[in-house]
């Protein structure tokens, strides 16, 4: 069965052919991060005009690419939340139409699920059930992943996710928009002068708080008489040791309360290089295995909505042709039918 991907939940164009077969066909994606960076942030009516001016002449381009007739497609697997309103209206209405005009099943995919299961596109997969660690933009979650579709939140994020604690710490940095992976960068060069806090390190819970992180940077920018690029390379090392010694312990403990010894990491701040190597050692140490998508799979993508959409396929595949979008859509909410 052969899987057109099709993600635009927020500002990337992504699109991907999947082989349930074959595995990963091809995928493509434009960002626009050029375009919101002016305005240091993204803006959802531009976002959405964007979409409309990249998603078909992108999914011609991967078809013609990979010598694949339209007509081959046997469904379309499209965000339909969460995400911009206007963004996600771009992806569901030519997916649905598309779908419409050859005949074939539409599958809605969460966007958060395509996120978790993103792993599952390389050879070195988990087997169901697994814990993962989704660290994606507004969110940082503990599922516990029973199978397709069914999925309990253990932990959650109280106020700032890590993504945002990320960029809003690079903001007060001074290193711009996106700022995430930039910080990730200049952390590698700081040094450990300073001390932060690890917010709920210690509580018996899983949830996860960074907003007073947040705060604890600034008022040590504050106290800086010169913020020099030696200070903010040490000030971006002691946020990054923080934010990642919270992800990895409450990943143990939640793994230890699962009793699964699997875990996939996934999501933007999945591709921190400190993150995966302090898993990599705690799971030699803790006797698990920690799973992670390639870093172009990190961030969001077409492959892994298309991913989605052929393993649940046998769930949600409809032939109606309506939509409605869901920009506000909990992960424990999925049904097995949209």
């Amino acid at each position: 069965m052969l899987v057109l991907g099709i993600e635009s939940s927020c500002d990337e164009t992504g699109i991907a052919i999947y082989d349930s077969k074959k595995g990963l066909l091809g995928h493509t994606l434009h960002s626009q991060i050029e375009l919101h960076s002016f305005y240091g942030g993204v803006v959802p009516e531009l976002a959405a005009r964007d979409h409309i001016k990249y998603i078909i002449p992108l999914i011609d381009k991967l078809l013609e690419k990979n010598a694949i007739s339209i007509d081959s497609i046997d469904s379309i697997a499209y965000t339909a939340g969460p995400g911009l309103s206007g963004a996600l209206l771009v992806g569901s209405s030519l997916a649905e139409a598309l779908a419409y005009s050859l005949n074939i099943p539409s599958i809605p995919v969460h966007h958060l699920e395509g996120h978790l299961l993103a792993p599952m596109l390389e050879d070195d997969k988990p087997s169901f059930p697994f814990l993962a660690l989704l660290v994606s933009g507004g969110h940082t979650q503990l599922i516990d992943v029973k199978e397709i579709g069914k999925y309990e939140i253990l932990g959650d994020t109280l106020d700032d996710a890590a993504g945002e604690a990320f960029d809003k710490t690079a903001k007060l940095l001074g290193l711009g928009y996106p700022g995430g992976a930039v910080l990730s960068k200049l952390a590698d060069k700081g040094k450990p002068e300073f001390e932060l806090p690890r917010p709920l390190l210690n509580t018996h819970g899983l949830n996860f708080s960074f907003s007073g992180l947040k705060t604890a940077v600034l008022t040590l920018v504050k106290k800086q008489i010169e913020l020099t690029d030696s200070i903010k390379a040490n000030i971006a090392f002691a946020f990054q040791e923080s934010i990642t010694d919270v992800l990895v312990k409450k990943s143990i403990k939640a793994l230890k309360q699962t009793g699964y010894k699997n875990i996939v990491v996934s999501g933007g701040v999945g591709a921190n290089k400190q993150l995966r190597e302090k898993l990599k050692l705690q799971s030699k140490n803790e006797n698990f295995k920690a799973f992670f998508p390639k870093l172009e799979f990190c961030t969001d993508n077409g492959a892994m909505i298309a991913l989605a959409g052929a393993l649940r396929a046998h769930l949600s595949s409809k032939n109606n042709y309506k939509f409605s979008v869901k920009p506000r859509w909990k992960l424990s909410e999925i049904e097995s039918t949209f």
